[in-house]
């Protein structure tokens, strides 16, 4: 049986009490930048020029009683399409950003029980490097495969830790947002008024800049003549959205009306832009909306049969007619009606003159 490979990565932040404690963490072993004399860090901020070079340094810890050897090596940042949290590329993947600019000095380390490693790397920023926010992380891989029952288990698992890296490459600046793809579901009962109705709002929420956002998105529901259904903001909203990053999100809509017809808007803001979007929908419950097509199939039957003809298609003439253009063209053909000759005019005679016209 062949098994499906997960990486499982741990890129959150612990509570604040020790330098170690800014690590990510995942009980086993943690991955931090290494404390500078001012103050322990929690991430790499770093800030640098188009072809720039900066160096710095990582520490891993083991936390278990027996050493462990990592894979260590840098990768791009995304957001995940599930909920929009901050996840990294794995080793195999390609790297676009701080994964292909940032190099540590060991790819691979042991670390003792209960001991660190501190492992200097040099993130070089290219020269054509575009300007803005360029996430990453520094993580240390554990390539040995975990698994439940061998003979039950289609899962083997490599756990991996991560610390994340932000780096903002000098330049103009643009943050933008956009709202995209607004879609509205209902879920009505089969009769109106037995049993709850809903609706699930989804949407697309695209970080169109160059910097991280933390976007608030406020939903807006209204009804026939402008009443207002629903206003709230929304709480499943990514708090970091990575520069060029699309995630999909749904929101449901307890308590949506079971008949009613108006539209939703959703506005997406952060600091400097501001965006929003809409849809119509139609509230009608399934019976509803059963009675009412039967009830035009009706009167369209009653309708043909009135007629005493069956309804013909958009476009098509009845047989034994002409065509419109035959009409047309015998119609131009026909003989003129005759007219009577008119009687012919006498001329006057014309008298010729008493004298010669005088010469000069």
């Amino acid at each position: 049986m062949r098994k499906l490979y997960v990486l499982v990565l741990s890129v959150f932040l612990l509570a604040l009490t020790t330098p170690a404690s800014y690590a990510a963490d995942n009980g086993s072993w943690s991955v931090y930048p290494v404390s500078t004399q001012i103050a322990a860090r929690p991430y790499f901020y770093l800030s640098a020029d188009p072809g720039q070079t900066l160096r710095d340094k990582v520490t891993v810890a083991n936390k278990t009683g027996a050493p462990l050897t990592f894979r260590l090596y840098a990768a791009d940042a995304y957001n995940t399409a599930r909920d929009g949290g901050f996840a990294v590329r794995t080793v195999k993947e390609r790297q676009l950003g701080v994964g292909a600019w940032a190099h540590p000095a060991r790819s691979r380390v042991t670390v003792p029980a209960h001991g660190s490693v501190t492992v200097p790397f040099t993130l070089r920023v290219p020269e054509k490097a575009e300007p803005g926010d360029h996430p990453g992380a520094l993580v240390a891989l554990d390539e040995r495969l975990e698994s439940g029952d061998a003979a039950t288990s289609s899962v083997a698992v490599q756990r991996a830790v991560g610390a994340r890296i932000y780096l903002r490459v000098g330049g103009p600046t643009v943050p933008a947002l956009a709202v995209e793809k607004v879609r509205i579901s209902h879920h009505q009962p089969l009769v109106p008024g037995l049993g709850e109705s809903g609706a699930t709002v989804s949407y697309t929420l695209h970080n169109t800049g160059n910097v991280t956002l933390n976007p608030k998105v406020r939903l807006r529901a209204e009804g026939l003549f402008g009443r207002t259904l629903l206003s709230r903001g929304l709480t499943k909203v990514p708090s970091e959205l990575l520069p060029g990053q699309r995630v999909r999100l749904t929101e449901p809509w307890h308590g949506a009306p079971q008949l009613d017809w108006g539209h939703v808007t959703l506005t997406a803001s952060a600091p400097g832009t501001r965006e929003s979007a809409s849809t119509s929908f139609v509230a009608l419950p399934w019976l509803m909306a059963v009675l009412a097509g039967a009830g035009i199939a009706a009167v369209v039957v009653i309708r043909a049969r009135r007629g005493g003809t069956r309804p013909r298609p958009l476009g098509a003439r009845r047989s034994g007619t002409r065509p419109w253009w035959l009409r047309v063209r015998r119609g131009r053909a026909r003989p003129s009606v005759p007219v009577r000759a008119s009687r012919p005019v006498r001329t006057t005679p014309s008298r010729r003159r008493s004298s010669p016209s005088a010469r000069p």
